[in-house]
């Protein structure tokens, strides 16, 4: 037992496969090259915890962890609630955050300040958890904690992916495979922070997870993961509700448009991993309906931009756009992008690049 320890854990992107993992269905992310970094070193006397933020300059002190609470702080006092329940004897405790990945921008800060937590104290209380372990552990926090449904795929992302890989996770055995993803040195993945932070715990997300939860119940089946691309048409014919249609649509087809690109990125087909990302930003758009005017503009200027596909990525309502774009025309892009949302009245976007990177049990082990 060490009486300090850190864990480092990425945000991530996904390529493609939204709202498909709580459907039991596939998701590709990548792990980014920004991180979160949580310190741990043993408090005092009994089970208080106390949390600092370099970011937000403030700490709070708690004597009892209950779930429920949605405060910055609950992503980590949430993963030491999580550790307790499961039996770990994680006594009182100091945990300070330092984090630059972007807040409410859909590249899930959240599931990495939680997998920083979970390789902080798993390290500093010697608990040896395996790689399921931390990011169940993670997941908890999130879901059980604070109360949030999200799906399974961000802290295995956070933790799980390797460099120049994407994580083929299938979301209901939760076996994962690694595809290659690194670039050639002509194509560059830009994001677009759209300057229209997203919400997850706002009630969109719910609902829709509760609409699929209900498509599945009237088809018969588990999850919507069950039904097939070629069994679809059947299946919507046999839903009145039109809602339910759209969703069902969605996710039937986004399944099926992850497993084309994991296809195409192994046959180093960029063109069609590109038509596959613009492809499933017009049915989050149109039959998931969790896009904005913000990042549809974004989508539209990059495709106009000369970009192989563009979609946003995260949870919806905001957040980041993710496009898939010739180096030469990345400035160019840029500048349309700024003069378009200036158009628009929208607030100046941010253009960055990113690659695939390491999650956070490779980056704690380098440590």
């Amino acid at each position: 037992m060490t009486s300090e320890a850190v864990g480092v854990s990425p945000g991530r992107v996904n390529l493609i496969g939204e709202h498909t993992d709580y459907n039991d269905g596939y998701v590709l992310p990548i792990a980014l090259d920004k991180t979160a970094r949580i310190s741990a070193s043993r408090g005092g006397e009994g089970d208080v915890v106390t949390i600092s933020s370099a970011q937000l300059g403030t700490s709070v002190v708690l004597d009892v962890l209950e779930p429920g609470e949605r405060a910055w702080w609950g992503y980590i006092a949430g993963v030491v609630w999580a550790l307790r329940d499961a039996g770990h004897p994680i006594g009182a405790i100091d945990l300070a955050l330092d984090s630059d990945v972007p807040l409410g921008g859909g590249l899930s800060s959240s599931a990495a300040i939680e997998c920083a937590t979970a390789l902080a104290l798993d390290q500093l209380a010697s608990l040896d958890l395996t790689p399921e372990q931390l990011a169940s552990v993670s997941q908890a926090a999130e879901n059980r904690f604070l109360g949030i449904p999200t799906g399974p795929m961000d802290q295995r992302a956070s933790l799980w992916c390797e460099a120049e890989h994407a994580l083929l996770l299938d979301c209901r055995t939760l076996t994962a495979r690694q595809i290659p993803f690194a670039l050639p040195t002509d194509l560059t993945l830009a994001l677009v922070d759209t300057r229209s932070p997203h919400v997850l715990a706002d009630g969109h997300y719910a609902r829709r997870r509760a609409s699929c939860e209900a498509a599945a119940a009237v088809l018969g089946v588990t999850a919507l993961r069950d039904v097939t691309i070629d069994e679809l048409p059947a299946a919507l014919a046999r839903l009145s509700d039109e809602e339910h249609v759209r969703r069902v649509r969605h996710v039937v087809t986004e399944n099926a448009r992850v497993l084309a690109t994991v296809a195409a990125l192994e046959a180093n087909d960029w063109a069609a991993v590109g038509e596959l990302l613009t492809a499933s930003h017009a049915s989050m758009r149109d039959d998931y309906e969790i896009t904005v005017p913000t990042v549809d503009l974004a989508v539209e200027v990059a495709v106009a931009s000369g970009a192989l596909g563009a979609r946003m990525t995260g949870g919806g309502f905001g957040g980041t756009v993710i496009a898939l774009l010739p180096t030469r025309e990345l400035q160019a892009f840029t500048t349309a992008l700024t003069q378009a949302y200036a158009r628009h009245g929208f607030d100046t976007p941010q253009v960055t690049t990113t690659r695939a990177c390491a999650g956070g049990i490779a980056l704690s082990l380098r440590r």
